[in-house]
């Protein structure tokens, strides 16, 4: 009997477009001999199953179902792919674990660890992993340029310390620009962080783990055309994705051995991608983790999958069947 399948799309941040866009992906490449697939918008507490037939059916949220025709629909699975909250930070994962319901993403704890930019990159740190210096600023607080330059340096990055896609994200090059910046990370997160810059080439790196094995995938390169890579550079196409990157064999496995530590470390599951900046001597600095990329024909994970020699319908069904061997 096939798997009901849901994938969790949309959520309440700035990312509900790109997230539907990654849904699609997803909801092309199930395995129809395997699984039933239904894409879920989740938009505050409007909750919609959206099943091929393309209708809008209610979720009843007490056994997580819906009921079309009378037929009664259960999930068996969830596939989460809000980029942002409430999929990216932790609180559907803590309700499908409430639910006993196997899901595709990380526990509530790392899940909430990985989507908080400033917490993370102080735990890594702590651990031996190389980051930018950095500042946290939360709402009704201020600081001022001097602070600034002396805590970080200009150029510098002021971003929510929570989000994705770059939303609310200013490379800031002069002092004037603090305050603007300053204002539009507030208005994505009500915590922000201010990032020393780091001049280097920009990598990225996805990676999964079942039971059974671990898969590190190529290294892909970042040029993008906007001076960082902001939202047109990830989903308009001003980038160049070098796929693998153009780097020596011994600094791809550096990163690529650097990608599966930090897997374990958080405590991931399901498919991961990790950012980086190369600076002077290949030094190697975590940027991000991100615990639900991007799967839009554009985004980093499909084009690293299909560099492997692999295709993007038998990873997902490693990653949905090994939930059942546990």
């Amino acid at each position: 009997m096939k798997r009901n399948i849901a994938i969790l799309a949309g959520g309440d941040s700035s990312e509900r477009e790109v997230s539907h866009k990654s849904a699609a992906t997803i909801f092309k490449y199930l395995d129809r001999g395997l699984y039933s697939p239904c894409i879920v918008d989740i938009h505050g507490k409007e909750w919609l199953a959206q099943p091929e037939d393309g209708r809008s059916y209610p979720i009843d949220r007490n056994d997580f179902s819906y009921t079309a025709d009378g037929v009664k629909t259960v999930f068996d699975y969830a596939y989460v792919i809000i980029h942002g909250t409430p999929g990216e930070n932790g609180i559907f994962e803590g309700y499908l674990t409430l639910m006993g319901i196997p899901f595709s993403t990380c526990s509530v704890l790392a899940s909430a660890l990985t989507f908080d930019k400033y917490k993370l990159n102080r735990y890594l740190e702590s651990l031996g992993v190389n980051v930018a210096k950095a500042m946290v600023l939360k709402k009704g607080g201020s600081i001022t340029p001097d602070e600034v330059e002396k805590g970080v340096g200009i150029p510098c990055f002021i971003k929510p310390s929570a989000g994705g896609s770059s939303f609310g994200t200013t490379k800031i090059t002069d002092r004037s620009q603090i305050a603007k910046a300053v204002e539009d990370a507030f208005l994505e997160n009500d915590e922000i962080v201010i990032e020393s810059f780091l001049d280097g080439t920009e990598v990225t790196n996805g990676c999964y783990k079942t039971s059974g094995k671990s898969v590190v995938l190529p290294v892909t390169e970042v040029v993008p055309e906007t001076g960082f890579f902001d939202y047109d550079a990830k989903y308009n196409g001003l980038v160049s994705e070098i796929t693998p990157a153009r780097i020596s064999d011994e600094l791809r496995d550096r990163i690529q051995a650097m990608t599966s530590r930090i897997y374990d470390l958080v405590g991931c599951h399901g498919i991961i991608r990790n950012d980086y900046i190369i600076t002077e001597g290949e030094k190697i600095n975590l940027l991000e983790v991100n615990t639900t990329p991007g799967m839009t024909p554009t985004s980093f994970i499909p084009q690293q999958i299909r560099a492997a020699g692999m295709e993007i319908t038998d990873v997902l069904t490693e990653i949905i069947e090994d939930s059942f061997k546990k």
